[in-house]
C-alpha cells in the first residue's frame, strides 16, 4: 500500500502550480521530497554526517543535479547507451543550486553534506532548472540538517515586454531577458541569466518581480516544515573548537598591524608576504598549547585580517592595491597575437591577464547538444581555462572543473547576443580562452580578450562587450561598492557582483551575496557604478581595435553559402554520396548541404578562393544544369567506356555518347586504344538522339581532317538490306521443336518446387 505523503501547493499564478510531497519517496534520507510542475518532476534528496571528518574547517557540500533519459522516453547516446558524466547544463544547474543554498548553513557546521535532485520526468515545457533550487530546498526544509532557509528560486523571462514567471520552452524564442534568481523571504542571494542590452532598471524590475514569487514558496516551505515532526528538531552538532581567549590574544595582535598593511599599496605577492610576517610574529607569541588547534588559528587569523581590511576600506575608502573605490586598475592588450590562429587577443587588466584564441570552421564543426530534453547544436562556443600557474601555484592538470564551467558560460553568455546570424556570418565559432595570471574576475578578462578576439578575426559582432565584476563591503550601516574588485576583495567582501555589456545595455550578469540584506537602492548603485566601469573598460579596449578587420585573415577558410531547389539536394550529393565526395575531392573544398526552410542550404568551404569557385560552379551546374548548345565546343571527363564508344560528361549531370567512329578521322577498332576512364577531352557537340534523348558528340571534328580523305557516303536503305542478303528476320525463324517455349515451361513456385505459381 502506498503510504501517505504529506503534500503542499503553491499556486504561480497563470495556470502554474507546483506540487511537493514527502513521506513517499526515499525516506532512509535526512529529507526528501519530489517537486512537480505541470508533468515535469524532480526528486530531491539530501544527506549529511552528524561528524565532520578530522581538520575539516570549511562545509563539505556536494550538490548534483541529473537528467535521466528515460525521464523524457530517450535513450542516451553512445556505445554504453547509459548517463555517464554530468553535460554543462548540469553542472550549471548545480552550481545554481549550491550558490543559493550554501550562504545558509551555519558558520560552524562541517558535517559532509550531499544534496542531488534528479529529473524523474520531463513533459519538455516546464523548464526543470526554474525548480531545481526550490526542490533541493524543500528536501532540507524536511530534514534534521541545521539550514537558515527556506530559500527558493525562479526563472523570469521578458516576452513581447512583459514579463513572465517560470515561461515554457515554447515562450523562449526571442526573449530579451533570461534570468534565474534565487532568495529567502527577505534577500536576494542569487543573480544569473543573459539579456539582449537591456537597461539596469529593467534587471532591477524583473528581480524584484523574481523576489516577490520568491517569497511566496519560501512561506509555502515553511508550512511544509511544519507538518513534518522530523523537521522540527534540528540535530545538535559541535564541528568546532573555539577558544575565545586565544582568539581576543590574535585580534589585539594583527588587528592594528593588518590595518595598517592595508592602508600601505602593495602587490599580491608583496601583500601575502607582509600578512604571513605578522602571523608568523603573533605565532611566536603563543603557547605550544595555544598552538596545538591549527584549523582554529587559521579562522582566527583569517577574522582578524577581514575585519582590518573591511574597516580600511569602510573608514578611509582605501583599498589593497591604493585605489579608490570606484577606481579600474591599468589596462591593456594587443591582437594579433598568435599568427597562426584565424584571431587573437590579450586583455591585461592589473594582475588579471587572459589570452583568447579563435576558430573560425563550418556547419560541421557545430557542437552536437544531446541533452533529455533538448536535441540540436550550437554555432558559438566559448572555452575558458583555468591553470594553476596563473595563481602561482602547482596541481595536477586535469579535465574543466565547474569553475571553468560557470566562467565559461557566463562569458558565453556576454558575447552570444552580439555574434551575427547564419545569414552575415555563415561560420562556427570557437573562442578558447587560456587565464594566463588571475587577481579578481577573469572571467571579465575573457569576455573582453573575447571581444578583441571577434573583432581581430574579421568576425562583423553587432558590438563590442567589456565586462566588470563589482563588490561590496558593508557592517551593517555603512556600505562601499567596489569597481573592478582583487581576489582578496572577492574572499573578504560581502557580493561578487559580474556584468557584462555593449555601449548601449547589458548582455549577461552574475551576482552572489554573501549577507543578509541588499537593499534594491544599494543594488541600484551597484549597477550604476558598474556601468561607468564597463565603459571605461570599453573604451580602453577601442583604442586597441575599435572595430571588426575589413576582412579574414588570409589564411582563415572562406565561405560560400547558396540556396538551391530542394528537388536538387539529392542530384548534388549523388548515390551514396558519390558526387559530393567527387566534387570535394577534385577541388579541394569542403561542401555541406542541409534543407532549411524547404531548400537546400548549401556551404562551401576551403582557404583558397579558386577551389570555392570551382565547387561552387559545379553544385550550380548540378542544381541549376545548363543546355548544351549543339555545335558548342565543350571539355569533360571520360566516364564509361563501351566496346561501340565512351559516354563522356559534357556538364555536371550530362552525359552524351562519343560514337568509336567520331574518334578520329582515320578507323579505331578499339575505343580502350585511344581513351581510358577519367581522361579529360575535348569535343564538339553534334546533334541530340532523337529516340534516347542522349547527345551526340565527335572528337575528330576537332582535329584536322587528313588529305585526301574521301568521306564515305551512307548506305541507302535498298543497299544495306541488300548486304545483308536473304537473312531471315528473328521472328520468321523456324524454332527448335525440342525447345519449350517460355509460357509452356513448368514455373517455380517459392519454395523451388515445381509447380503453380505462387501468385
Amino acid at each position: 500500500m502506498r503510504p501517505q505523503g504529506i503534500t503542499k501547493t503553491i499556486d504561480m499564478g497563470d495556470g502554474k502550480v507546483i506540487t511537493i510531497e514527502t513521506g513517499v519517496l526515499a525516506k532512509q534520507a535526512d529529507g526528501a521530497v519530489t517537486v512537480r510542475l505541470g508533468d515535469t518532476i524532480l526528486l530531491a534528496t539530501v544527506v549529511a554526517t552528524k561528524e565532520a571528518r578530522e581538520g575539516i574547517d570549511f562545509l563539505p557540500l556536494q550538490v548534483e543535479y541529473r537528467e535521466k533519459f528515460s525521464a523524457a522516453g530517450r535513450f542516451p547516446g553512445g556505445f554504453f547507451k547509459r548517463e555517464a558524466r554530468p553535460s554543462d547544463h548540469e553542472v550549471l544547474t548545480s552550481r545554481l543550486i549550491d550558490r543559493a543554498l550554501r550562504p545558509l548553513f551555519p558558520d560552524d557546521f562541517h558535517g559532509d553534506t550531499q544534496v542531488v535532485v534528479s529529473l524523474m520526468s520531463a513533459d519538455k515545457q516546464n523548464q526543470s532548472d526554474a525548480i531545481a533550487c526550490l526542490a533541493a530546498a524543500a528536501a532540507l526544509a524536511v530534514s534534521d540538517i541545521p539550514f537558515g532557509g527556506p530559500v527558493s528560486e525562479v526563472r523570469v523571462a521578458r516576452i513581447n515586454g512583459k514579463f513572465v514567471l517560470n515561461p515554457l520552452v515554447s515562450e523562449m524564442e526571442g526573449v530579451d531577458l533570461d534570468l534565474i534568481v534565487a532568495g529567502t523571504k527577505t534577500d536576494i542571494l542569487m543573480v544569473e541569466g543573459e539579456m539582449n542590452e537591456v537597461q539596469e532598471a529593467d534587471m532591477i524590475e524583473a528581480i524584484k518581480l523574481a523576489h516577490e514569487a520568491i517569497k511566496k514558496q519560501c512561506v509555502a516551505l515553511d508550512e511544509l516544515s511544519a507538518m513534518v515532526p522530523k523537521s522540527q528538531v534540528k540535530r545538535t552538532y559541535n564541528h568546532e573548537n573555539n577558544v575565545e581567549e586565544i582568539g581576543k590574544k590574535i585580534m589585539d595582535f594583527c588587528y592594528q598591524k593588518y590595518y595598517d598593511l592595508a592602508l600601505t599599496p602593495s602587490s599580491k605577492e608583496v601583500r601575502s608576504e607582509n600578512f604571513a610576517k605578522v602571523k608568523e610574529d603573533c605565532l611566536a607569541t603563543l603557547s605550544e598549547e595555544e598552538k596545538a588547534d591549527k584549523a582554529m588559528l587559521a579562522r582566527y587569523f583569517k577574522k582578524a585580517q577581514k575585519k582590518a581590511v573591511r574597516n580600511v576600506v569602510l573608514d578611509k575608502g582605501v583599498r589593497l592595491d591604493g585605489r579608490k573605490t570606484t577606481d579600474i586598475r591599468p589596462i591593456w592588450s594587443e591582437v594579433d597575437v598568435l599568427p597562426g590562429t584565424h584571431g587573437s587577443a590579450i586583455f591585461t587588466r592589473g594582475e588579471t591577464q587572459a589570452i583568447n584564441m579563435l576558430t573560425l570552421g563550418s556547419s560541421m564543426d557545430e557542437q552536437t547538444i544531446d541533452l533529455a530534453t533538448r536535441k540540436g547544436s550550437e554555432r558559438f562556443m566559448l572555452h575558458y581555462n583555468f591553470p594553476s600557474f596563473s595563481t602561482g601555484e602547482v596541481k595536477p592538470i586535469r579535465g574543466p572543473g565547474r569553475r571553468e564551467v560557470g566562467h565559461g558560460n557566463l562569458a558565453l553568455r556576454a558575447l552570444k547576443p552580439v555574434i551575427p546570424g547564419i545569414e552575415t556570418n555563415p561560420y562556427t565559432i570557437r573562442l578558447n580562452c587560456d587565464v594566463l595570471e588571475s587577481n579578481g574576475s577573469s572571467s571579465m578578462a575573457t569576455v573582453c580578450s573575447g571581444t578583441l578576439a571577434l573583432m581581430d578575426a574579421g568576425v562583423k559582432i553587432k558590438a563590442p562587450v567589456s565586462g566588470i565584476a563589482m563588490g561590496m563591503i558593508s557592517d551593517g550601516d555603512r556600505h562601499a561598492i567596489l569597481s573592478d574588485i582583487l581576489g582578496d576583495e572577492d574572499f573578504l567582501g560581502d557580493m561578487d557582483f559580474k556584468v557584462t555589456g555593449t555601449a548601449k545595455g547589458i548582455t549577461a550578469t552574475q551576482m552572489d551575496m554573501k549577507v543578509d540584506g541588499l537593499p534594491y537602492e544599494v543594488l541600484a548603485q551597484a549597477l550604476e557604478q558598474a556601468r561607468q566601469g564597463r565603459l571605461h573598460i570599453l573604451n580602453e579596449m577601442l583604442k586597441t581595435l575599435d572595430a571588426p578587420r575589413a576582412d579574414y585573415k588570409d589564411h582563415a577558410p572562406r565561405i560560400v553559402t547558396i540556396t538551391i531547389p530542394k528537388e536538387s539536394i539529392g542530384a548534388v550529393i549523388g548515390p551514396g554520396g558519390r558526387v559530393i565526395q567527387e566534387i570535394q575531392a577534385e577541388t579541394g573544398a569542403h561542401i555541406s548541404i542541409d534543407e532549411i526552410d524547404g531548400q537546400g542550404h548549401v556551404e562551401i568551404m576551403s582557404e583558397n578562393k579558386a577551389s570555392i569557385d570551382a565547387a561552387l560552379a559545379r553544385v550550380n551546374a548540378i542544381a541549376n544544369p545548363p543546355q548544351a548548345e549543339v555545335g558548342a565546343t565543350y571539355k569533360g571527363k571520360v566516364k564509361t567506356i563501351m566496346p561501340y564508344g565512351a559516354f563522356v560528361e559534357v556538364l555536371p549531370g550530362t552525359d552524351g555518347l562519343l560514337h568509336v567512329s567520331e574518334l578520329d578521322w582515320k578507323r579505331i577498332e578499339r575505343v580502350e586504344d585511344v581513351l581510358k576512364e577519367g581522361d579529360v577531352i575535348e569535343f564538339q557537340v553534334t546533334g541530340k538522339d532523337p529516340r534516347s534523348g542522349k547527345l551526340k558528340l565527335s572528337r575528330r571534328v576537332l582535329l584536322p581532317k587528313p588529305e585526301g580523305y574521301v568521306e564515305r557516303e551512307p548506305a541507302m536503305e535498298g543497299e544495306r538490306r541488300e548486304r545483308r542478303g536473304d537473312r531471315p528476320r528473328r521472328d520468321d525463324r523456324p524454332r527448335r521443336d525440342d525447345r519449350p517455349r517460355r509460357d509452356d515451361r513448368p514455373r517455380q513456385d517459392f519454395n523451388g518446387e515445381d509447380g503453380p505459381s505462387a501468385n
